[in-house]
C-alpha cells in the first residue's frame, strides 16, 4: 500500500519520521514509545516488553491517555516505517515483529538490500481500518476527535485522501480555525498563510510553477486556489455559540466539522495499496505502458486512484464488483476487478488488472496472505463480512456517482460535490485499459452479449443493487 510511492508519489504518514519505539531492550524492563498522529509520543514503562501483545500496549496507552471505551476498538496499534506499515492484531507480539522487521521487508516489498538493513519501525496509535463510520458519528469524546482529526488531516495534507479545490480549502480553512483561533477581521493576511500555506493545504496544491510548462501542467486549478481561496475560507468557518469561554471546549464542533467533511470522501479510513495498471493504448504506434495507483479497500467498497494526478480512476462498492486474484509463479501478483460497464453502446463485463509489486501497508487479517494482492482479495472479503455482520445502513449512492433510483430519495449525508462535474473522487473510466467482455471471456469488438455467469465466484449478492453480469438481448447484433 501506498506509504512511499516512489518517483512523483506523495509521501504518506509513515515518511513524517523515521524513529524507534524502543530505547532500551531488556528482558525485565524497557521505556516504550508510542506515537500519535501529531508525533507526539507517550512513553510507556513495562516490563517483559518481549512477551507483551498489542492488546496488552493498546490498554497502556488507553489508560495514559485516559480515552474512552470507544477508543478501544476505534484505534489500533500500528508498526510503521517508510517501507513498510503493519495494523497489528491484539494477539500480534510488537516487540518480536520488530524483530523480524527485515523478513517481512523481503517478503513484502522489493525495496533495496540497503533500505532494508537501515529501515526501523515505529509503534503508532492509528484509527482501526475496520472501525465504521457510522460509530465514529456517534463519539463526543473531545480527545478521542482530536485524534482522528490529526490523522485525517495529515492524509488529505499527504494527498492520500484527494480532495477537490473547493474542499481543500473548506478543510484547510478547519485547521486554521483550531490553530489560529476564530477569523479576525485583517488577521491574518494572505501573506501570513502564505508563509506557512503547506501547514493547510496539500503540497501539489501550494506550489506556483512560472512559465509554460506551469501553465500546461495547471491541471484546471481555478483562480482563488491558494492563501485567498484559503483566507474566503476561513472566513466563512462559523462559531458556536457559547463555546468561546474554554478554547480546547470550543475545538471539538471543529474537529468534527472536519471529520464529517472526511467522510463526504468515499475511501475516508481505507487501507491504501500500492500498485499499477495499464495505461490505454496511445499514438499511431499504440504505445501503452504502466501508471502507479493507490488501491483504497474499505467497508464500503473499493477505490482506485491515480498516484500522480490525484484523482479517482474507479470507485465501486461491494454490490458493484466481482473480483478474483492470480499469481503466477515468477511474475507479479495480479488483482482482477470486473464490473459492468459498456463499449461503444454495448452493455459489456470490464474486467481491470492491478498489478502488485510493492506493498507499503499489510493489515492484520484471519490469516497470513502470500502475496499482495491476495492480501487485497482477503481484505475485501474480510471488510464484505465485517460490513454483513454490522446492523444494516443506509444505503449510499454509489461511488462512482450515479444519480439515485428514480423513486427514491438519496441518503441525507450525501454531499453534492461527490456529482460534481470533473471531481477527482469521481470515476474517470475512460482513462482505463480493460479487458471488455461479453462470453466466456473474449475480447469484444462489437459483439452480442449472451453470457449468464461471472468470471469470478468472489462476488457479495444482497439481492437488489448486486452486481449483475451482462444479460442476453436479441436486440444487439453481432458486427
Amino acid at each position: 500500500m501506498d506509504g512511499t510511492e516512489g518517483n512523483g508519489g506523495q509521501p504518506g504518514p509513515a515518511d513524517r519520521s523515521h524513529r524507534s519505539s524502543v530505547s532500551s531492550v531488556g528482558a525485565r524492563a524497557a521505556d516504550v514509545l508510542v506515537y500519535l498522529a501529531d508525533d507526539t509520543m507517550v512513553p510507556l514503562a513495562v516490563e517483559n516488553l518481549p512477551s507483551l501483545t498489542a492488546h496488552e500496549l493498546h490498554q497502556a496507552v488507553h489508560e495514559v491517555l485516559q480515552l474512552p471505551d470507544v477508543a478501544l476498538d476505534a484505534f489500533a496499534l500500528w508498526l510503521v516505517s517508510p517501507l513498510l506499515e503493519v495494523q497489528l492484531k491484539p494477539k500480534h507480539q510488537p516487540y518480536k515483529l520488530g524483530r523480524q522487521w527485515q523478513e517481512l521487508l523481503l517478503r513484502f516489498t522489493d525495496a533495496p538490500d540497503d533500505d532494508v538493513a537501515m529501515d526501523e519501525p515505529s509503534l503508532q496509535f492509528r484509527r482501526n481500518v475496520f472501525f465504521p463510520k457510522r460509530r465514529e458519528l456517534q463519539i463526543h469524546d473531545k480527545e478521542v476527535l482530536r485524534l482522528l482529526y490529526e490523522e485525517a488531516k495529515g492524509n488529505v495534507l499527504a494527498a492520500r485522501y484527494p480532495c477537490d479545490v473547493e474542499d481543500c480549502e473548506a478543510l484547510g480553512a478547519l485547521v486554521c480555525r483550531v490553530q489560529l483561533g476564530p477569523y479576525q477581521p485583517g488577521q491574518p493576511t494572505a501573506c501570513a498563510l502564505r508563509e506557512k500555506l503547506d501547514s493547510f493545504l496539500p503540497a501539489h496544491l501550494c506550489k506556483r510553477g512560472h512559465g509554460l510548462f506551469a501553465a500546461l501542467r495547471g491541471r484546471g486549478t481555478k483562480a482563488g486556489t491558494g492563501e485567498q481561496g484559503l483566507l474566503n475560507a476561513y472566513r466563512r468557518v462559523k462559531e458556536v455559540a457559547g463555546s468561546e469561554s474554554e478554547h480546547e471546549a470550543s475545538l471539538s464542533p471543529h474537529y468534527r466539522a472536519y471529520l464529517l467533511k472526511c467522510h463526504e470522501l468515499p475511501f475516508y479510513g481505507s487501507a491504501f495499496f500500492h500498485g499499477e495498471i495499464d495505461k490505454p493504448a496511445q499514438g499511431f504506434l499504440h504505445r501503452g505502458g504502466q501508471k502507479p495507483v493507490s488501491v483504497a479497500i474499505s467497508l464500503e467498497g473499493v477505490h482506485v486512484i491515480d498516484s500522480r494526478e490525484k484523482h479517482v480512476l474507479l470507485g465501486l462498492r461491494f454490490q458493484e464488483l466481482s473480483w478474483d486474484h492470480t499469481s503466477p509463479e515468477e511474475e507479479e501478483s495480479v488483482l482482477w476487478l470486473e464490473f459492468d460497464g459498456d463499449n461503444e453502446g454495448t452493455p459489456v463485463n470490464k474486467l481491470l488488472k492491478i498489478y502488485s509489486k510493492q506493498l507499503s501497508w499489510l493489515i492484520a487479517l484471519p490469516r497470513t496472505p502470500v502475496t499482495v494482492a491476495e492480501l487485497m482479495s482477503s481484505l475485501i472479503e474480510y471488510c464484505i463480512e465485517l460490513s454483513q455482520a454490522a446492523e444494516p445502513a443506509t444505503p449510499q449512492e454509489s461511488a462512482a456517482g450515479p444519480a439515485s433510483a428514480p423513486g427514491s430519495s438519496p441518503p441525507p449525508t450525501q454531499h453534492p460535490q461527490l456529482r460534481r462535474q470533473g471531481s477527482v473522487v469521481c470515476s474517470r473510466i475512460q482513462h482505463l485499459s480493460t479487458i471488455d467482455y461479453v462470453e466466456e471471456g473474449e475480447q469484444i469488438k462489437r459483439v452480442k452479449p449472451k453470457r449468464s455467469t461471472s468470471f469470478f465466484s468472489r462476488q457479495l449478492s444482497l439481492g437488489q443493487g448486486s452486481y449483475a453480469v451482462v444479460q442476453p438481448t436479441e436486440s444487439l447484433e453481432q458486427g
